[in-house]
């Protein structure tokens, strides 16, 4: 999603200005062009030097350091940014913002810009309760800035409290939904904006909470729907010790629970084996054995609006399970294994108003097994994926994958992350429920 985008990072002067140098770093390495443009403030914290070389591109501090005689250089990064960033963004540079100054390099091309705007406030836990400052932010909401709400914890300062900058990992991760989700975004810079809450973690309700403007912070594309997704591999026991398993690491599930929560939807999270953090404010259901999962899914079936099948289920499990180790007592083992239930399928049988989507790991002849998969299992869509191209596998971060339905292919991803794929897939599910109702 950020590849190629112009992504102009406004850096204050606070001490959370140190972090500016991983979010950089990041952002190139999605694919971003970087510009930065540093307060005279932001200087005392992190040196030029470093986010220049992180982004590659000149770094902007004073208003008439004019470096390319072609162009007015604060006009010049307004018009080229797809989106402009302020973090950190202290108190002093919301209020720049909020009453219209421009006494620097940033506060200028602020007010020159067109681009969406999207600030990380960053400050003392008392700063950012004062009413002056929610006042700020109210101005800013209602002119549809968007809020990357601070985290809570120690601060520099020695209080605990909100005011902490958040992560660069989940600054990017908002960045990058919100190019996924800019084209349904009801944004315009000259009457309030109806603001789609691309916030992260913890933070989701302290948006509204720290907003009292009356300003509607919302992901409403799977509203009041309910998700189900399934996620890892399953373990099929042979004894205490020992067990069936796959290299499902749970994290092309992991990323599609989080994409619906983040669009409105009510998630559950069927979870297996896996080898990655689930997402946060999702309802986990952890389960081992293909027969668990099954009954999980189960007891949320007759409620669910969309079911995601996306867990590596063992094919096979063994048909004994000993109660105790099984000790060495020669040069071969057998083992006699018997087939599980086929959720997918059995679930397919049974769907009335579900809309299900199914997950196919092939080596060979994708579009061939996906298809014939989709039919026989009565899915809605099919992602099928090629688990030998690099990159693409289990365990990895990102995917390349092909959709498809009954008439055939609906579209082809290429190589993206796996929260990427995630929305898209989404998308697509939420437009045909739509179309359908």
């Amino acid at each position: 999603m950020l590849n190629g985008k112009k992504i102009v990072l406004g850096v204050t002067g606070g001490i959370a200005a140190y972090k500016a140098a991983t979010l950089c770093s990041k952002l190139v390495q999605k694919g971003a062009d970087v510009h930065v443009i540093m307060t005279a403030s932001a200087t005392q914290f992190i040196t030029e030097l470093t986010l220049q070389t992180l982004t590659r591109n000149a770094v902007y501090t004073d208003t008439f350091d004019e470096r390319e005689p072609a162009v007015v250089s604060h006009i010049n990064l307004a018009d080229m940014a797809d989106l402009v960033l302020v973090a950190p963004a202290t108190a002093n540079v919301i209020a720049k913002m909020a009453h219209g100054m421009a006494d620097d390099m940033l506060t200028t091309t602020l007010l020159a810009t067109t681009a969406p705007v999207m600030i990380a406030p960053a400050m003392n836990v008392h700063m950012y309760d004062h009413p002056a400052v929610k006042h700020n932010m109210n101005l800013l909401a209602e002119r549809g800035t968007l809020m990357i709400e601070p985290g809570e914890g120690l601060l520099a300062c020695g209080y605990v409290g909100k005011g902490r900058l958040e992560e660069p990992e989940t600054i990017v991760d908002v960045v990058e939904r919100f190019f996924a989700q800019r084209d349904e975004v009801s944004w315009k810079r000259s009457e309030p904006a109806l603001v789609e809450a691309f916030a992260l973690g913890g933070a989701q309700e302290g948006i509204q909470e720290s907003m009292q403007s009356g300003v509607s912070v919302q992901n409403t594309l799977l509203k009041g729907k309910k998700v189900v997704v399934t996620a890892g591999g399953t373990i099929e026991r042979i004894d205490p010790v020992r067990y069936i398993t796959n290299d499902s690491s749970g994290k092309m599930g992991f990323a599609i629970a989080a994409a619906a929560r983040d669009l409105g939807a009510d998630v559950k999270l069927v979870m297996g084996s896996t080898q990655a953090q689930p997402p946060e404010n999702v309802q986990i259901i952890p389960v081992q054995s293909a027969q668990d999962m099954y009954e999980a899914v189960s007891q949320e079936w007759d409620g669910a609006d969309i079911v995601i099948k996306a867990a590596a289920v063992a094919d096979y499990r063994p048909k004994e399970v000993y109660m105790e180790k099984i000790k060495k007592k020669g040069d071969t083992l057998s083992l006699e294994l018997v087939k599980n239930i086929d959720i997918l399928e059995t679930l397919g049988k049974r769907k009335t108003h579900q809309y299900l989507i199914g997950f196919a790991a092939e080596t060979q002849s994708l579009e061939m097994y996906a298809r014939e998969k989709l039919e026989r299992k009565n899915c809605d869509l099919i992602v099928a994926n090629d688990v030998t191209r690099s990159g693409a596998g289990f365990g990895t971060d990102t995917n390349a994958v092909h959709i498809y339905d009954r008439d055939g292919l609906v579209e082809e991803l290429e190589l993206m992350s796996k929260e990427d794929v995630a929305h898209r897939l989404l998308r697509i599910a939420a437009e045909r429920i739509a179309g359908r109702n």
